[in-house]
């Protein structure tokens, strides 16, 4: 059966337990990107790939574990690759970016020259603002907690509920930790 590109997961899921091949194919190309951005955000886009690879072996070993009723198939595939991510990097014996805050840290002299300063024109501090190395550097100065959780939100476009469940936190957690990562970031922006 050839697939049309607008089946739900779902359908897509149905397809491929029923023995349709291409379907998970289909998977694999629709979450492939945006599972990259995000694992390349919160860890890096040299571990990305293996991450990536990691996780769709996860999702086609399980998938048949997938519960509609209890998720969305994007809820469930980015919590497997938001576990696939911890896992790595337990298994490099990182403990949460404790080692890239430390060299932050370090360099945080460097860092803040490049901050906007009170004399700075407003096409500069535009420029500055939609730089993405910039706006990257003032990510990495957040906690992998707080990094997952603005990705997850503004990037990926995913509602409070369903990075809850990502997380396994409640649903006012997951709002406050938004709300007090903004407020680091401005002040990291600033």
């Amino acid at each position: 059966m050839l697939m049309s590109f607008n089946e739900t997961d779902e359908e897509i899921i149905i397809l491929y337990k029923n023995g349709n091949q291409e379907a998970f194919r289909n998977l694999i190309n629709r979450y492939t990107l945006p599972l990259y951005n995000f694992v390349a955000r919160i860890i890096n886009q040299n571990d990305a790939p293996d991450i990536i690879q990691e996780t769709f072996i996860k999702v086609w070993k399980n998938i048949d574990r997938f519960d509609a009723e209890k998720a969305s198939f994007k809820t469930w595939i980015f919590t497997i690759t938001k576990n696939t991510a911890m896992d790595f990097l337990r298994k490099k014996k990182i403990l949460l970016f404790k080692d890239m805050e430390n060299n932050n840290r370090e360099k945080e002299g460097s860092f803040e020259e490049n901050i906007l300063d009170e004399d700075t024109l407003p096409d500069e501090a535009l420029e500055k603002l939609q730089d993405r190395e910039f706006l990257n550097a003032a990510l990495k100065k957040l906690s992998p907690n707080e990094n997952e959780i603005l990705v997850l939100y503004y990037q990926e476009e995913m509602t409070f509920n369903q990075i809850s469940k990502i997380l396994n936190k409640s649903l006012n957690t997951v709002k406050s930790q938004r709300h007090r990562a903004l407020i680091k970031l401005r002040k990291i922006l600033n």
